[in-house]
């Protein structure tokens, strides 16, 4: 069975941002690093639990505002200046693509 490309995405991009997050200071990795970390294999638990579960609804809609709240994660990132520019775009992007596979997903959903 072959991955629906949500999963493939946040499979993806939490190989990319991990070892990232992992390489900051101290008085950030164990705080904010490590939610970030949680939070994104949440989402990926969650996206697989959705993909065999009957009602999917509740489990997307939670995933939306997780991965909102990962968006101003990152963003504070930046602002802290612990990611550079190019850094927090490229997440940035990997983010919004989930985002609308995601609102997509829930659309489908929604119309059944």
């Amino acid at each position: 069975m072959e991955d629906l490309p949500i999963i493939q995405k946040t499979y993806d991009f939490i190989a990319w941002y991990a070892p990232i997050l992992s390489r900051l200071p101290k008085t950030h990795k164990f705080t904010l690093g490590d939610r970030m970390l949680n939070r994104l294999y949440h989402i990926l638990e969650g996206l697989i639990t959705a993909r065999y579960a009957k009602q999917k609804i509740t489990i997307l809609e939670s995933l939306n505002t997780e991965l909102d709240i990962l968006r101003y994660q990152t963003r504070l990132l930046l602002d802290l200046h612990l990611i550079p520019i190019y850094r927090y775009e490229y997440a940035g992007k990997f983010i919004n693509d989930i985002g609308t596979d995601l609102g997509g997903w829930l659309k489908q959903q929604k119309q059944r």
